[in-house]
């Protein structure tokens, strides 16, 4: 039986959790002006383990990395990790693998989440949860279309899921 004291207590707290959802969802993004941009020419850093954490690197490279600025005429892709994990560097294996085959589908964001830029930090505040490694997709209106942390696949170099919530946020529009 629950007791009145415990159904407010109860009550209070969804209400909080309400109150920080909102005030995540209240945290203004930078909208990038159309065309391409992003983050670029994203590949693996190299000796990356994959079984253990040895790998001091972050694991992924690039140009424009520092870059987080969402897009507005297609979906964006952000992914959230650090060094030292090997789960975040087998996703990161995933995420370089989708961005080197649909790079123009989409705007591909990259956050080292022990140092964003300035400006990825309102998507660390936003979508990061907490856990790595993590993604966000959202569709070229902003809306979350996938925010999850854990990897997307068990196996190696599968990044079909990937492709899967990219494909519904390309058609989410």
């Amino acid at each position: 039986m629950v007791t009145f004291a415990a159904a407010l207590a109860g009550i209070g707290a969804l209400a909080a959790g309400e109150r920080a959802a909102a005030a995540k969802s209240a945290v203004p993004l930078v909208s990038a002006p159309p065309g391409p941009g992003g983050a670029v020419d994203l590949t693996l850093a190299p000796g990356l383990s994959f079984t253990d954490a040895s790998s001091s690197a972050y694991p992924i490279r690039g140009e424009n990395l520092a870059d987080g600025k969402t897009a507005s005429d297609r979906p964006t892709a952000i992914f959230f990790g650090t060094s030292h994990c090997y789960n975040t560097n087998r996703e990161a294996e995933r995420f370089v693998a989708l961005y080197k085959k649909r790079k123009d589908d989409a705007r591909f964001l990259v956050v080292d989440i022990h140092e964003p830029s300035a400006e990825q930090r309102p998507l660390v505040a936003r979508f990061f949860s907490g856990y790595i490694p993590a993604l966000a997709f959202l569709d070229s209106n902003g809306n979350v279309v996938y925010n999850r942390s854990g990897e997307t696949a068990r196996g190696r170099g599968d990044f079909s899921t990937l492709e899967e919530i990219l494909d519904r946020a390309r058609s989410s529009r």
